[in-house]
């Protein structure tokens, strides 16, 4: 079969594990039942010159000192916990959703044929065990905290599991499982990675999990929200400006999605201690924005494309690892879409 009659130049499927906003709110570690909401709080301050100057500024100390005497004013978003409360209570909900195996745009029927072929083996001879099993860590340690989990003295994720024939419940020690790494073997997180596996290998199946997290970070100290992108800053308008949804402290549902599907250590780099970024978010590149550098490039034929163009052709992948990888970049969602234009 030539290649140009198995192509499908749209493709695109609707992501599987469906994140909401995050809401923030603060209490006492001691005394759990009572959560307040966090509001942004404006700063104005008076900073110093630190950025790298100019080698004319630099040698010149009359200059130097005329450049660092300029009043560096900035306004700024803040959030806290009050004086009388040393834990952050995160709140959000994730939707695992079933039917990886039907695209939701497909304009190709030989292709959506072996993609269907392709996704069954997956799923009859992995059944999205490995991959449950991580995003299900990821719950447990809390990565998804972010900035809020460093320095925390105690982290507890409380999650429950619910649809139309389950409800149950799961308390995690954040503490005790590693962001490094997925070589936890716990009772709790296989028993609900068994429920997430269930319903991604299902046709039409769902399960709601909701998350209550609680961090001891200290008594009034500062929490971290999600910073809005601004890409049109006027002069004198503030230079960092935080998220929050009707007055309440709140981070984006993109951040907490980046941070569940942080599994990727299949990576080359991976195992090489030197260059290694740890467990990276599932991306069709491997790309790591604050690193500025693609971990999965075309080149080396370690990128999505390169794998799936095959493996959904029926053809067979070098190594498991890989199929995970593929599978993961599916549940996440997106358009795929391929031109038959050599």
């Amino acid at each position: 079969m030539a290649k140009k009659e198995n192509v499908a130049s749209v493709l695109a499927f609707e992501k599987k594990l469906v994140v909401s906003d995050g809401y923030m709110y603060g209490t006492l570690w001691a005394d759990r039942s009572e959560v307040v909401p966090l509001a942004l709080r404006e700063k104005s301050v008076r900073g110093t010159i630190s950025n790298r100057l100019k080698p004319a500024i630099q040698n010149d100390p009359a200059k130097l000192n005329a450049e660092v005497e300029k009043a560096n004013l900035q306004r700024v978003d803040a959030c806290a916990l009050a004086p009388e409360q040393d834990t952050l209570n995160l709140q959000f909900t994730i939707k695992v959703l079933g039917g990886i195996t039907e695209p939701s745009a497909c304009n190709n029927a030989l292709f959506k044929q072996s993609y269907r072929a392709a996704a069954a083996g997956y799923i009859e001879n992995q059944g999205f065990t490995e991959l449950a099993r991580r995003y299900a860590t990821n719950l447990a340690n809390a990565r998804f905290l972010w900035r809020n989990r460093v320095g925390a003295e105690n982290i507890e994720v409380q999650v429950r599991a619910k649809n139309s024939t389950l409800d149950q419940s799961w308390i995690f020690d954040a503490t005790q499982f590693s962001t490094k790494h997925f070589d936890s073997h716990d009772a709790q997180i296989n028993a609900l990675a068994t429920h997430i596996a269930t319903v991604l290998s299902s046709e039409e199946d769902f399960l709601l999990l909701d998350i209550n997290c609680f961090a001891k970070v200290g008594r009034a100290q500062e929490v971290y929200p999600s910073e809005e992108l601004v890409l049109d800053k006027g002069k004198g308008e503030k230079s960092k400006i935080l998220y929050d949804v009707n007055g309440l402290a709140a981070m984006h549902s993109q951040k907490l999605g980046n941070a569940l599907r942080t599994i990727d250590t299949w990576y080359p780099e991976f195992s090489d201690q030197q260059t290694s970024a740890g467990p990276i978010a599932i991306e069709t590149y491997g790309a790591v924005t604050n690193l500025g550098k693609a971990y999965r490039t075309p080149k080396d034929k370690q990128d999505f494309y390169s794998f799936f163009d095959l493996w959904a052709r029926g053809e067979k992948l070098n190594r498991i690892e890989d199929e995970h990888y593929v599978m993961a970049v599916l549940v996440r969602g997106g358009v795929f879409g391929e031109s038959d234009k050599e």
